[in-house]
């Protein structure tokens, strides 16, 4: 349920409600709103007297949430999220761009990457250190010299780092290196895992299982919000149908949908969805017109030598020519793709002249 405060309700009233949901054994989530604040009660409610929380001093109203996911509702939370790293903000009318390969397997491999998707527009590097794989014989990722290549990108560069995690024990490590946190399509139902990433104040992207319902995505979030984590978005990366020409069926349906449905922002990844380089641009802007958040775009410098994906990976040359027309597709229907202040970068030292010269 939901605990309406009037809008001129003071920060005691607040805090005498919050303390009288934990007394009730229930769990309060805030909302902190523009004007208003409102406490979503989840947990156990059997217990929680309706009428003595009206009867309260800055409540206004109570109202049922008749989603089964309460905190990624909009019935919770009308407002977007709006996911802030320093300059940059994932939710609002910019679309935010993560590109770079599926994985980190060389310095000279992710800093060319790197420099070109800078040069393109990007705005967040996506890369894996640590990479689940369908075959215990493929490769695996770097781990943690992966993390290390990636910092050491985000100083060049002025990128912010995304890389998924794999397991609750590495929550703390990955999130020493990455400034997002990202659970793949694998572990979307992993519990252990969300209740982890749930504890750290990382912004997490939550992708899509590639046989789950947008539902079952919806309530996979929850347990990250549930354990006082807000900064979640999600990601629509592709479903499994007969489907066999293409990797994936890219549900466009499902950005949308998600967007009556959650507050929380959404995320297109095109390069799964099809696994085929000459269907990413095509399905890129198509996400943009749907009213997707922001893009991550697999880019390798040389595909047909990529440890892992390959097929799916723009080379830079194509990558910068798509965003071009994304921009375009985005001014269209009233968007427009994200411009940072240059001191809101997570720059961290200047960028050597040759820094994006193959290396050895």
């Amino acid at each position: 349920m939901i605990i309406v405060l009037k809008p001129d309700s003071t920060a005691a009233e607040i805090g005498a409600v919050i303390a009288r949901v934990q007394e009730s054994g229930a769990t309060p989530h805030p909302i902190y709103g523009i004007e208003r604040t409102v406490v979503a009660v989840v947990g156990e409610t059997r217990h929680v007297d309706r009428e003595a929380f009206l009867k309260m001093p800055g409540v206004e109203k109570i109202t049922s949430i008749s989603a089964p996911y309460k905190l990624a509702s909009r019935e919770s939370h009308p407002d977007d999220t709006v996911i802030k790293l320093n300059g940059l903000r994932i939710g609002e009318r910019e679309i935010v761009i993560m590109a770079g390969p599926c994985s980190v397997e060389s310095r000279s491999q992710l800093l060319e990457t790197a420099h070109a998707v800078k040069e393109a527009g990007a705005h967040i590097l996506r890369g894996g250190a640590f990479k689940p794989r369908s075959s215990p014989y493929s490769f695996q990722g770097l781990g943690l010299k992966g993390l290390e290549i990636l910092a050491e990108a985000r100083e060049l560069y002025g990128l912010y780092i995304i890389t998924e995690v794999m397991t609750p024990q590495a929550v703390p490590l990955v999130a020493e290196y990455a400034d997002i946190l990202q659970i793949g399509a694998r572990n979307m139902q992993n519990f252990g895992l969300l209740h982890a990433v749930g504890r750290v104040q990382r912004p997490v992207m939550l992708k899509r299982g590639m046989m789950s319902s947008m539902e079952e995505l919806l309530m996979s979030a929850e347990y990250i919000l549930a354990g006082g984590n807000y900064n979640v978005m999600l990601c629509e990366r592709g479903i499994r149908t007969f489907e066999k020409y293409t990797r994936n069926t890219f549900d466009l349906n499902a950005v949308p949908v998600l967007k009556q449905l959650t507050h929380l922002p959404i995320i297109a990844d095109p390069s799964h969805a099809t696994g085929r380089w000459d269907a990413v641009p095509a399905m890129a802007l198509a996400a943009v017109a749907a009213g997707a958040d922001g893009l991550m775009i697999e880019v390798h410098p040389r595909p047909d030598e990529a440890l892992s994906d390959g097929p799916q990976s723009l080379k830079p040359e194509r990558f910068a020519e798509t965003l071009r027309r994304v921009k375009r597709v985005a001014e269209a229907v009233d968007r427009t793709l994200s411009t940072v202040p240059a001191e809101a970068l997570p720059l961290r030292s200047p960028a050597p002249a040759d820094a994006h010269a193959p290396l050895a």
